[in-house]
């Protein structure tokens, strides 16, 4: 399939909860197919809030099944860089930071957060044709 991804917070809830459009929803379809990654960022995002019963059983099933990418000495010094150089939130500067570091495609809603990041590869599965 090429390249790897790092699915961020907003598709891996798009995705859950079938809101993405059809070809977006096909390529996350092999995306998934495969182990999915996501930054230990993300795992956090999506379970601090939803306790609800079977919507959280399913996000927690969904990060059982994907490979979470701890944050390491590499990604806490990518994601320092990053700040000095962006008016970023830190969490986005971090998952940033796990895909550069990794060398995987960020797949995400928020292009406007990550777009000035010279050094990441970003795609917003909503606007995938």
């Amino acid at each position: 399939m090429g390249k790897g991804y790092l699915i961020d917070s907003n598709v891996v809830i798009g995705y859950l909860d079938d809101k993405l459009p059809k070809q977006a929803k096909e390529m996350m379809n092999k995306v998934i197919d495969d182990t999915p990654n996501i930054s230990v960022i993300t795992k956090i995002e999506i379970l601090r809030f939803n306790t609800r019963d079977e919507p959280y059983k399913i996000l927690v099933d969904f990060i059982n099944e994907s490979a979470v990418l701890s944050l390491s000495d590499e990604i806490v010094d990518e994601t320092i860089s990053i700040c000095k150089l962006h008016r970023i939130k830190l969490p986005d500067a971090l998952i940033a930071a796990t895909a550069i570091i990794y060398d995987l495609c960020l797949l995400t809603r928020n292009i406007a957060d990550f777009k000035n990041i010279d050094k990441l590869d970003i795609l917003n599965p909503w606007d995938n044709k």
